[in-house]
């Protein structure tokens, strides 16, 4: 693929239309792959990868900007390889490690192809992660009203609703990127596109419902609002900014009311009342959740190579559930101190690309606002081999990356008018 910059200092891409349809299509797969991660190797890792030959093959440019995102990544790795030494023999751990590397090869991957060719690239994501997020919705709606023959068992946990994913949490998390890019369509789109996402977005709601994870009803909430909030500052129009406002207190409305209703089923009510209590006994105690956070801590700060993968749950009843926690039990100071770094730089930046007039601000502000709530997320979660966060992670710095010529014109601008 070649590329040329044009006067304004854009790149162009010049590649041939054949080439640049079959990247842009399997962009779209590897979104749409990405809900389907409850077999081992998943079709989104066999995707990613085929897709990664392919796009190494057709041009792919490594810049001199993801050279800090690449260093931490290796760090990470190297830390988390280390703490494994011990237990390398073991078939667990041995996976672990060689997860946590493709990990961040998908990172550098996402980076990479969002770099360029970014509205297009980016627009093919969306459109993929909407339908991945529609198959994993309704699978899992299906499971937890027993809809399919043998379903029950196969798409649900723990009478959650887990769809093609292995855990309840996991579906939830997935569903709020695609649920935010259908809002968007919702409160700013025509009639017709946003009365389509608004049945997508009540299916993937539906779905997080019935996941029955808190982390990801406040997630849903939290990143909604923030997301929302951004693009009534960040649009250009007095009269968008109406209907951002307008369109989101109907949903709100519609979303209360809804609520309402699928509440006044027991079952639902049930669990729902049963997992919305902060009192859980497994968050209680010197050896909850919470308690074996503080505990974890002050194992960290004498133990500089860790425990290892995967050896928190000898030493305390579960795992650590909280994965900045589990960054230095399983990889040491290494660890520790890149993976808390590689997520609140990516933070930092993503606040200071927000105003930035770029032609995919709209999914940038919904791939932020996920994103964010993510790493929120991961104080109280273990999200360290989430695929999506991973997906999300190399986006945002792709989108880091094609925003420089935007940025620099926007600087110059500032400085010509002084």
């Amino acid at each position: 693929m070649a590329y040329a910059a044009t006067a304004e200092g854009f790149p162009s891409v010049t590649a041939a239309p054949g080439v640049l349809a079959l990247q842009r299509a399997l962009v779209w797969l590897v979104g749409a792959s990405g809900a389907i991660v409850f077999i081992e190797p998943s079709p989104y890792e066999l995707v990613t990868l085929a897709a990664t030959v392919i796009f190494v093959a057709t041009g792919l440019r490594l810049r001199l900007v993801f050279m800090p995102l690449l260093l931490l990544l290796v760090l990470l790795n190297v830390g988390y390889s280390i703490g494994a030494i011990p237990f390398i023999d073991e078939s667990p751990v041995a996976n672990w490690i060689a997860t946590s590397w493709y990990m961040a090869v998908t990172v550098m991957f996402f980076a990479m192809v969002i770099a360029e060719d970014t509205e297009a690239r980016l627009d093919m994501l969306r459109r993929g992660l909407i339908v991945g997020g529609m198959i994993a919705a309704i699978s899992g709606i299906a499971g937890y009203l027993n809809l399919v023959p043998g379903g029950y068992d196969l798409l649900t946990l723990y009478d959650r609703a887990r769809g093609t994913f292995k855990d309840p949490n996991v579906l939830g998390a997935f569903l709020i990127l695609p649920a935010l890019f259908a809002l968007q369509s919702v409160v700013t789109d025509r009639f017709a596109k946003s009365f389509r996402s608004t049945v997508a977005l009540g299916v993937m709601a539906l779905a997080i419902l019935l996941a029955f994870s808190r982390a990801a009803w406040g997630g849903l909430v939290l990143t909604s609002a923030f997301m929302l909030a951004l693009m009534v500052l960040t649009s250009t129009s007095h009269s968008q900014r109406s209907r951002i406002v307008v369109m989101s207190v109907v949903a709100v409305i519609i979303v209360v009311a809804l609520l309402g209703v699928l509440l006044s089923f027991d079952s639902i009510r049930e669990m729902f009342n049963q997992r919305a209590s902060f009192d859980q006994s497994y968050d209680e105690g010197r050896f909850g959740r919470f308690g074996r956070h503080v505990l974890g801590a002050q194992m960290a700060l004498d133990l500089p190579f860790g425990i290892g993968p995967l050896q928190f749950h000898n030493y305390f009843p579960e795992d650590t559930h909280n994965s900045y926690l589990n960054a230095f039990m399983s990889g040491g100071w290494i660890s520790g101190v890149c993976y808390p770094a590689l997520a609140f730089i990516t933070v930092i930046l993503g606040f200071r690309h927000v105003f930035v007039r770029v032609p995919w601000q709209r999914a940038y502000l919904a791939i932020f606002s996920a994103f964010l709530g993510t790493v929120g997320e991961s104080f109280v979660i273990d999200t360290d081999h989430w695929r999506h966060f991973f997906m999300m992670l190399g986006a945002m710095w792709g989108m880091f990356a094609a925003a420089q010529p935007y940025k620099a014109i926007a600087t110059r601008d500032e400085f010509d008018a002084v």
